[in-house]
C-alpha cells in the first residue's frame, strides 16, 4: 500500500500555527494509510523535504491544502516540479483556492484532483479507490477530469463535527514540535489555533466561504472542543486560543456552555462573529463570555452604509446604526470589538465609488469616537466567484475577470489581490486606493493596534502624537512620517500578519 504525503504550504513568516486543515485530512487517513506531513512554515526548503520522502518510492499520493496568496505562491511551482519528477504520483489539492478556482487548477496540467470543500471523507475515499483500482467518479466533493471535460461532483452534506476523529497532535509532534506552533501573541505566551466549526449560515456575496459551504454550519459540541483544548494545554502548556472558525458565535447556547467550561482554566481567547447575531445575546451571556477569558471578538462590520450592506447581500438584520450601537454595548463588558470594513465596492460612477469610500472613512471615525478601543481592520473589496450573486454579476459587468492560468495567480499583483490590499478592480482608481491606504496609515498611527505586543507605551504615544493633527483634520495624503515609524518598528497589521 502506497503512503500519503500531506503538504501545508507556507502561510506566515514567523507566527505560524498548527496546520489544522491538513491535520483534518491526516486524521481521516490515520490508521488506513501511512502518512507524513511537510509544513512549508517549518522548512527552509520544503521542496527538498518533499523530494526526500518521494525518492523512497513508497509514496503514491500527495495532498495540498491551499489558501490564496502566500500559500499559492509557494505551492504552484513546487507542485509543477513534483509532477515533472514524479509523474506517477497522484496530486490532490483542497482548500479555499482550489474549491473556488477549480477550473484554473485542473487546467494547470499537473494537478489530478480537487476536493471541493471539506475533505474528511472525500480524500480517504479517493485514495482508497485509486489504491484498489475501483471507480472514484461518484465521490462527493470531488472534481476530476474526464477526457476534455472537468467534472464537478455534487456536494456532500456537512459532517457532524463530533463524529470526526481527534486530530493526531502526537504524530504531528514527531515531525514538528508542537511547542513552536504555540506562539506568543496579544492573547498569551503559548497561543493555540483551533477550529471548532465549519461554514457559516449566511450568504454574503463578498465572502469566499459561501460558494463552498452554501450557507450551512456545523460545529463541535462545547464538551468536545474543551476536551481537545485541555489536551493541548495539559501536554504542551497552551495558555490562549485563537478560534479560526468562520463564525464561532452562531449558537449562544454553545458559546455559553464552552465559556463555563473554560473559565476555570484562565485561558484568553478570540473568535469571529456577526454583529446582528451577538447583539441578540443576553447581557449575562456576554458577561460570562468575557469572564471566561474572551478578550476580543472579530466582527465583519463591512460598511456603515445600509445600501452597500444590501448590495453585499450581508443578510440578517445588520445596519449601520446597529454596528455603532453594538460597539457602545461591548464597552461595559470590556470585550474589544475588532471591526473589519470592506471599502471600494462597485458603483455606476467613479463619483459614487469615492462617495462610498468617504462615507465609510467618516463612519469608522464615528465608531472610534463611540468606543476608542474598537480595533479597525480595513480591506479593499476583492471579488469572489459567488456565481449567481447580484454583486458578482455587477463585478463582471464592470469588466473584472479572474486569471485563467495558475501561474498568473502566483504573480505579486494577484498575491496582493488575495490579501485584499490591491484588488485590481476596474472601478477603483489609483486616487481611491491611495485614499484608503493613507487613511489606514493615519488611523493605525493614531490608534495603534493593541495586538502588536512589540509596541511599548513610549512608541504608542509617539506615533499617536505624530498622527494626531492628520487624524483630527482629515489630512491623509502622503503620511510618510507615520509610514517611516511603522517601518522602523515593523508595525504589525493583524489582517495580514495575525496577532
Amino acid at each position: 500500500m502506497k503512503k500519503v504525503l500531506l503538504f501545508n504550504p507556507k502561510s506566515a513568516e514567523k507566527k505560524y500555527r498548527i496546520p489544522n486543515s491538513i491535520m483534518n485530512i491526516a486524521a481521516s487517513v490515520d490508521g488506513q494509510f501511512d502518512w507524513v506531513i511537510v509544513d512549508g512554515n517549518r522548512e527552509t526548503d520544503p521542496y527538498q523535504a518533499i523530494r526526500k520522502y518521494l525518492l523512497s518510492g513508497e509514496f503514491g499520493y500527495i495532498g495540498f491544502t491551499l489558501m490564496p496568496g502566500p500559500q499559492l505562491k509557494q505551492a504552484a511551482p513546487i507542485a509543477k516540479k513534483i509532477k515533472e519528477e514524479f509523474p506517477e504520483l497522484f496530486m490532490v489539492w483542497g482548500g479555499y483556492f482550489p474549491s473556488n478556482q477549480y477550473k484554473v487548477v485542473m487546467n494547470s496540467g499537473y494537478i489530478d484532483f480537487v476536493i471541493n470543500g471539506p475533505g474528511d471523507h472525500a480524500f480517504l475515499q479517493l485514495i482508497t479507490a485509486l489504491e484498489n483500482g475501483t471507480p472514484y467518479e461518484f465521490i462527493k466533493n470531488l472534481v476530476y477530469r474526464s477526457g476534455d471535460q472537468i467534472i464537478k461532483n455534487v456536494k456532500e452534506e456537512l459532517i457532524e463535527q463530533d463524529t470526526l476523529p481527534v486530530l493526531p497532535y502526537d504524530k504531528l509532534n514527531q515531525f514538528y514540535s508542537i511547542d513552536k506552533y504555540l506562539g506568543k501573541t496579544y492573547l498569551g505566551n503559548k497561543t493555540l489555533a483551533y477550529h471548532s466549526s465549519i461554514g457559516c449560515p449566511f450568504t454574503c456575496s463578498f465572502c469566499a466561504v459561501v460558494p463552498i459551504y452554501e450557507a450551512k454550519w456545523k460545529a463541535k459540541s462545547a464538551a468536545t472542543m474543551y476536551k481537545d483544548i485541555r489536551y493541548i494545554k495539559d501536554k504542551w502548556g497552551a495558555d490562549a486560543i485563537e478560534f479560526h472558525d468562520n463564525n464561532f458565535f452562531v449558537s449562544e447556547k454553545r458559546a455559553v456552555e464552552f465559556s463555563k467550561m473554560i473559565r476555570p482554566d484562565h485561558m484568553n481567547w478570540w473568535g469571529m462573529a456577526r454583529i446582528d447575531t451577538m447583539s441578540k445575546f443576553k447581557d449575562e451571556s456576554l458577561e460570562l463570555i468575557r469572564e471566561s477569558g474572551c478578550k476580543m471578538i472579530f466582527f465583519g462590520a463591512e460598511t456603515g452604509n445600509d445600501k452597500i450592506l444590501k448590495q453585499m447581500d450581508k443578510g440578517g438584520t445588520q445596519s449601520g446604526e446597529q454596528i455603532a450601537a453594538f460597539a457602545e454595548r461591548l464597552k461595559k463588558f470590556d470585550i474589544i470589538p475588532e471591526y473589519s470594513f470592506v471599502l471600494g465596492t462597485p458603483a455606476p460612477t467613479e463619483e459614487e465609488v469615492m462617495a462610498q469610500i468617504d462615507f465609510d472613512i467618516a463612519f469608522i471615525k464615528r465608531i472610534k469616537s463611540i468606543n476608542p478601543k474598537t480595533e479597525i481592520i480595513i480591506y479593499t473589496y476583492s471579488p469572489v466567484p459567488t456565481e449567481g450573486s447580484v454583486l458578482f454579476e455587477q463585478v463582471k459587468a464592470a469588466g473584472f475577470s479572474f486569471p485563467e492560468k495558475l501561474e498568473d495567480w502566483s504573480s505579486p499583483a494577484w498575491e496582493k489581490f488575495d490579501l485584499r490590499k490591491n484588488p485590481l478592480t476596474p472601478w477603483l482608481t489609483p486616487e481611491m486606493i491611495d485614499k484608503i491606504r493613507n487613511f489606514e496609515t493615519v488611523l493605525n498611527g493614531y490608534y495603534p493596534t493593541v495586538s502588536d505586543i512589540r509596541l511599548n507605551d513610549l512608541k504608542r504615544r509617539l506615533v499617536k502624537l505624530v498622527s494626531g493633527i492628520r487624524y483630527k483634520t482629515n489630512l491623509y495624503q502622503y503620511p510618510y512620517e507615520i509610514k517611516l515609524l511603522h517601518k522602523l518598528w515593523s508595525y504589525r497589521q493583524p489582517e495580514i500578519q495575525g496577532f
